[in-house]
């Protein structure tokens, strides 16, 4: 899955448009490097978001297109 759409359906970011400008600015950064909003996401990658003066780190623990809102902390785990 595309990273912009990762951080979307998780809820990291609340919409695509910004969660493509986070990577454009390299905001975003996967398994250390910054990516793309084109990059693929897998089980297993530490992504790191850069906001302002906080740093959210956190592991893919799966990928799905799309989940209900309740569970969508089920996609991933703070680090």
């Amino acid at each position: 899955m595309r990273l912009d759409k990762f951080l979307k359906v998780s809820r990291l970011i609340k919409r695509r448009t910004v969660a493509n400008e986070a990577c454009d600015a390299g905001r975003v950064l996967v398994n250390g490097r910054p990516a793309k909003a084109s990059a693929q996401v897998n089980e297993g990658d530490i992504l790191e978001i850069l906001f302002g003066q906080k740093n959210v780190k956190v592991e893919v623990l799966d990928v799905k297109e799309t989940i209900r809102k309740e569970e969508a902390e089920e996609l991933f785990k703070y680090l």
